[in-house]
């Protein structure tokens, strides 16, 4: 069999399951941690169709934990059976955005805080309240 860019030769368009439920093969290569969806739950759930991510909305916090983990290892495939995608490497490129979103919104509130903090020491220096 020859292999032209990591697809066989015998595959085809056809061959892409995704979006078909239960019935949809994933492919080996996508099998693996989601990032985004560990980091994100309930948003990347609605984006990827996958609605038991909604659970993480509950306000028990070992829910939302619970739910992030079990997203993280399945994610994946979840999102692969649930919505249709172009192709393998569209939906790596999909998942790989989702991953940058998930680490902007872990790291954000910490900058804004620092932020905010380093103003209004700032301010307060500035008025005279505070010596530097």
């Amino acid at each position: 069999m020859q292999e032209i860019s990591g697809i066989n030769s015998n595959d085809s368009l056809t061959s892409n399951t995704s979006g078909q439920g239960q019935s949809a093969v994933v492919p080996h290569e996508l099998k693996g941690w989601n990032w985004g969806a560990f980091l994100l739950t309930w948003i990347w759930g609605i984006s990827n169709e996958v609605w038991l991510a909604l659970l993480a909305l509950i306000p028990i916090p070992i829910v939302g934990l619970a739910v992030a983990i079990i997203l993280g290892i399945k994610g994946n495939e979840w999102a692969w059976r649930a919505k249709k995608w172009d192709s393998i490497e569209h939906f790596r490129r999909t998942q790989r955005i989702w991953l940058i979103w998930g680490i902007v919104a872990l790291f954000l509130p910490f900058i804004l805080i620092i932020g905010i903090a380093m103003i209004v020491v700032g301010i307060l220096g500035y008025y005279g309240y505070i010596e530097f």
